[in-house]
């Protein structure tokens, strides 16, 4: 018989304090911070899922590698060691390190993009849709129609449509689509997973086309997980053998090693066209440092070598994806509205949903990550019509498809006793739920406004 604990597959050997504050205090730091949870201090949170992007914890393995780092301005062994770990993970010749991904983004997305190109993904994240728009191009979404469904469980909602993709391409015309951009797993659809059979129809119709297909792998590796444990065929072969068979189906890939190189910062770019690798190596040059660190320490790229492989361990993601689902299923069990099924680093609840009473174009997302904050000092990133909503010409809300708050988990940082905070805090929200109030914008940046953005309660 399996034992029902999930325990951590590591032991801590150095901790961070925690500092443990009031509710009374936590409701003057959210009103200076304008109520966006991006404005607050970090000593001023208590359980921070804001983001699994750098703040992962990294092993003594890597803080070994530190140690070696060898900062040299050009062909550092430290270069030399992160260089050939993608090289053998991506199977493409011409790398380009960055300090993150969306720096990877920039450099490839504003060299290909451009007035009247369209990029189409299953879907486009915020940075991601940002640095399209910022070129001049459009970004359309194209998930499969279930993935709006939150309740509905099937095991590959990240898929992007197909049918959809062939459709879009004849109406803008193959000459005019910069790439297709496949993200695994989908972030902005739930942190679901992308099947290997979706990942095949993407790269052959793009082929088919003539059309630049990049993957989006940031979290390659819980992906490669779902893809054994889900998609008939994968079962014999190992998480790290999965991701190469997807990445052979691409012709390059933007990856955030903040996310699933278990590091604090750094990214890549992999390409398998010399050509581009060349116009993308002169902006890296010029925006980001020289094509052997790239704004990147050596320090960073021998935690990132070591990261590539420590993160496909069977022990670390069967701990990683089961523990999400760990506070994911606690929270169906409370009767709190999420998707379904659990992602592999995040657990999104259908704000929509949860406050009912709240219209979109006050904000339910941005009503829930403050709540959160105010009961427990948990942060948590609203995913709806503050990231992604947009205007009408008479400046009218569009609301984005759906209100989410995602609440992300770092990688071996919090034990399960963090998460069973997590789990009481919403137990405390359902109890007054119909009291909450939602927001209007005060101040909104023309890109990103979630980041900066701020807010007052609506009365």
């Amino acid at each position: 018989m399996n034992h029902k604990t999930i325990i951590e597959p590591f032991r801590i050997k150095v901790v961070e304090h925690i500092k443990m504050t009031t509710e009374a205090e936590r409701e003057a730091f959210l009103k200076n911070a304008a109520y966006n949870p991006f404005l607050l201090h970090s000593t001023e949170v208590i359980v921070d899922l804001l983001t699994d992007s750098g703040t992962s914890a990294m092993s003594s393995n890597q803080w070994a590698g530190i140690m070696q780092g060898d900062e040299s301005y050009a062909g550092a062994t430290s270069w030399l060691k992160m260089e050939a770990a993608i090289k053998d993970l991506t199977g493409c010749p011409y790398i380009l390190p960055t300090h993150q991904g969306r720096a990877a983004e920039h450099l490839l997305y504003s060299r290909i993009g451009g007035k009247g190109k369209v990029f189409f993904s299953n879907t486009h994240f915020d940075t991601t849709r940002a640095n399209i728009e910022f070129s001049g191009a459009e970004a359309i979404d194209l998930p499969v129609p279930e993935a709006k469904q939150p309740e509905l469980e099937l095991p590959f909602k990240g898929n992007l449509d197909i049918a959809k993709l062939e459709e879009n391409i004849s109406k803008h015309g193959k000459e005019n689509v910069a790439a297709v951009i496949l993200t695994v797993t989908n972030n902005s659809g739930g942190g679901q997973p992308v099947s290997m059979a979706n990942a095949r129809a993407v790269s052959e119709l793009c082929k088919q086309n003539g059309i630049l297909f990049i993957l989006d792998a940031c979290r390659v590796a819980e992906n490669a997980w779902y893809i054994r444990h889900r998609e008939e065929g994968f079962y014999e072969k190992t998480y790290r053998q999965i991701a190469q068979e997807m990445f052979a189906l691409a012709d390059g890939c933007i990856m955030s090693a903040k996310k699933d190189a278990l590091v604090n910062m750094g990214g890549f770019l992999a390409l398998k066209n010399l050509d581009l690798a060349i116009l993308c190596r002169t902006v890296l040059i010029i925006t980001e440092g020289y094509s052997t660190y790239g704004g990147l320490s050596g320090r960073d790229m021998e935690a990132i070598a070591q990261g590539l492989m420590e993160v496909f361990e069977p022990d670390y993601l069967d701990y990683r994806i089961k523990s999400t689902a760990y506070l994911g299923n606690a929270l169906t069990k409370l009767g709190i509205p999420v998707i379904r099924p659990i992602g592999g680093h995040a657990v999104y609840v259908d704000a929509k949903q949860f406050y009912h009473h709240i219209p979109p174009e006050q904000f339910p997302g941005q009503a829930l990550v403050c709540q959160l904050y105010l009961k427990g000092g948990i942060r948590s990133c609203e995913i709806g019509s503050v990231m992604f909503g947009k205007y009408d010409e008479a400046g009218k809300l569009i609301p984005a498809p759906m209100e989410l708050v995602r609440l992300a988990i770092p990688r071996r940082v919090y034990t399960q006793s963090h998460i069973d905070y997590v789990i009481e805090t919403f137990e405390m929200l359902l109890d007054d739920r119909e009291a909450a109030r939602g927001f209007k914008i005060v101040y909104e940046p023309p890109f990103l406004r979630h980041f900066t953005a701020r807010f007052t309660p609506v009365s």
